[in-house]
């Protein structure tokens, strides 16, 4: 019953089924006439007459000479219009679709005046060469190159155009050249669509007969194709004729039912995210206890330390040599002036980590891109160490760029990847891998070296993205959210795995982040960004005690009113006032910070010494940790969150729309200049 109501549902209506059905017709009927004309019983001895089998052969040539020829062409110009902006693009793809809407004839013509012996570049290449295209096998591969070769273009750059270029780009920083990058990632993960291309390609090339005739003529043995013996025997033998087109119809039909539509140039990535296949495989989830994301393991993050790990537990610090193999272990200061959308200066000594943090839209992956060398929002004047790398490509800086999804090539294993970068930058194969396994192993992957990214569990992959980035040997090591995709356990096993590998990185490692345990429990310093521009950098404890900026203020949980300072604390930018123990300079601008459990929740208006006490409404009541986090909405002051224990949200009987009373001790307001 529930399928036939779900097939009612979707039956077409049929002012469009009826067209439809009549296509559909119209596009069946030729070839129902053909299989319906077909000497059956005298199939054979027409296909194997020996014109047929001599033009068959020359087909073959022909085709696969062309097929050939495209990709040596198309290839790159399909990449060309997929990667690259260019003054006169439009023009461009205009021109590969050109022969595609040609009348073929008009094609051959153009040929003509084009390559032969009396067209614009004949002549030079008949008195240069001595090659003469008209009239010989060579001009029936160009005809059908000219006609065939915009099948492979379009379908390859479809497929280009929906690869996504991060991968290009992670294997750009780990040292490949863009050339390399062609071969090793780019033309594997779109193999799909060059596929198809190249199957359309071919296919087409094989049926060509308008331009062929036209410019290269019908001679026997040398440029009479099996469409153009088509052409012949429809006027001595129809039967014939009939015979060679359903070999041709049957070619084609069988190369479109092998592509089954991939010739529509999505690019497909057969293997999955690895956050997907952990989702589809529990099983390959990282084992073993992870740390628990306590307020002591953030103080401990905080001051830079790795308390709780004893000296030598887990993995040893391991000396990060320089890009170039032949270069002994060094450590790599950091130093950059960049201009741009991005407005500041960084400094850091080597095995410094700093955590860049900040709204949507503050330029944190803008700074990374920078210091790689891959946008034009932003530059960097970039030193590392002794080196200024600013003017080199981004494979040749020595920066290692770890995206939020890891990045890892679907179509290598594990240790393939962790390899990659080694082998883009000339070590042998044998010493590539052997160095590969031991990072894997480093980092307690070393058992799935031989899985693909598929077969990864969320957490796995971030280790093995890790392992891949630290076996490039980088200058600079930048992370953006790492950790983001991942589950909340996983996540905690992760960090502790990044924060003990960090602490043996020689260079300066970038983390962009938005939570706030993992910029005080990885970093050394937190670099705020607004807009482009520094508005904080300091160590962990400084920011999280007074951070500048209300987004930062609210990433780490506490209530941040902005406004002007008054005789007794702050006059609110949205209205409104707040009483503060601390007094700044009158008119100056600052940011009030209130912890969410320095807020006390009323039923009824309190007595006693609170200063600050406002009405309001609970809007909202969420989960955190063993404690409940109620947002307060008020008329008399911005919106503020309290944090209460699950006993007393009970005891005031705290919902939803409840009218409720806050108060804040004036003591307990923090007052930090902008």
């Amino acid at each position: 019953m529930t399928r036939s109501r779900s097939r009612t549902r979707q039956r077409p209506p049929a002012a469009l089924a009826l067209p439809a059905l009549l296509a559909i017709a119209f596009l069946l009927m030729p070839l129902l006439g053909i299989l319906a004309r077909t000497s059956w019983g005298e199939l054979g001895t027409h296909l194997t007459g020996p014109d047929v089998t001599e033009a068959l052969r020359l087909s073959l040539v022909v085709s696969f000479w062309a097929l050939g020829l495209s990709l040596l062409l198309g290839v790159p110009l399909a990449w060309l219009l997929a990667r690259v902006d260019f003054p006169g693009k439009a023009l461009v793809r205009s021109l590969v679709l050109l022969p595609m809407v040609l009348p073929p004839t008009v094609g051959g013509v153009a040929l003509l005046l084009g390559f032969g012996r009396r067209g614009l570049l004949g002549p030079w290449l008949e008195g240069t060469f001595g090659i003469t295209l008209p009239f010989h096998t060579s001009g029936a591969v160009v005809a059908a190159t000219f006609v065939a070769m915009p099948f492979l273009v379009i379908s390859l750059e479809g497929a280009l155009g929906g690869l996504r270029p991060r991968y290009e780009e992670t294997a750009a920083s780990l040292g490949a050249s863009p050339f390399r990058v062609f071969l090793t990632v780019t033309l594997p993960m779109v193999a799909p669509g060059l596929a198809a291309g190249a199957a359309l390609t071919w296919a087409r090339a094989l049926g060509e007969f308008g331009a062929t005739i036209t410019f290269a003529g019908n001679l026997p043995g040398t440029t009479q194709t099996l469409p153009l013996q088509v052409y012949l025997l429809l006027q001595d033998s129809p039967e014939a004729a009939t015979s060679v087109s359903l070999l041709l119809l049957a070619i084609a039909m069988a190369v479109l039912v092998a592509l089954r539509g991939r010739w529509t140039g999505s690019a497909s990535v057969r293997s999955g995210s690895p956050a997907t296949a952990a989702l589809a495989d529990p099983s390959t989830l990282d084992a073993g206890p992870a740390p628990t994301d306590t307020a002591d393991s953030v103080r401990a993050g905080a001051t830079g330390s790795l308390k709780g790990e004893p000296e030598g537990a887990g993995c040893a610090p391991q000396h990060v040599e320089g890009l170039n193999p032949a270069e002994p272990a060094l450590s790599w200061s950091l130093h950059a002036e960049v201009t741009g959308f991005n407005e500041l200066t960084l400094e850091a000594d080597p095995g410094i980590t700093i955590a860049v943090v900040g709204e949507n839209g503050a330029g944190k992956t803008t700074l990374l891109r920078a210091l790689l060398g891959l946008t034009p929002r932003a530059h960097a004047e970039l030193r590392l160490g002794d080196l200024d790398v600013t003017a080199l490509p981004p494979h040749k800086r020595g920066v290692a760029w770890v995206p939020q999804d890891g990045a890892l090539f679907p179509h290598l294993t594990a240790l393939a990847n962790t390899a990659y970068g080694l082998r883009a930058q000339g070590v042998a194969r044998g010493e590539a891998r052997a160095a590969a396994q031991r990072w894997l192993d480093r980092l307690g992957v070393g058992q799935l070296a031989h899985r693909k990214p598929a077969q990864l569990s969320g957490g796995q992959a971030q280790r093995v993205a890790l392992a891949r980035a630290l076996a490039a040997r980088p200058r600079l090591l930048l992370l953006d959210e790492p950790l983001a995709a991942l589950d909340q356990t996983t996540r905690a096993h992760v960090r502790h795995t990044l924060r003990t590998h960090l602490a043996g990185f020689a260079g300066v490692c970038l983390i962009v982040t938005h939570d706030p345990v993992e910029a005080v429990s990885l970093a050394d310093r937190v670099l705020v960004l607004d807009a482009g521009r520094t508005l904080q950098d300091a160590p962990p404890t400084e920011v999280t005690r007074n951070p500048r900026s209300p987004w930062v203020a609210r990433m780490l949980g506490r209530n941040a009113w902005a406004g002007e300072a008054s005789g007794d604390g702050l006059v609110l930018a949205g209205g409104g006032r707040i009483v503060a123990a601390e007094q700044l300079r009158e008119g100056s601008r600052a940011l009030a910070i209130i912890a969410p459990e320095s807020v006390s929740v009323h039923r009824k208006r309190p007595d006693g010494s609170p200063r600050n006490v406002w009405s309001g409404t609970v809007r909202e009541i969420t989960a955190s940790g063993s404690r409940l986090r109620v947002l307060i909405g008020s008329a008399e002051s911005p919106d503020l969150i309290a944090e209460v224990t699950p006993q007393a949200a009970a005891e005031l009987g705290l919902v939803e729309g409840a009218a409720v009373w806050s108060s804040v001790k004036a003591t307990e307001v923090t007052l930090v200049s902008l």
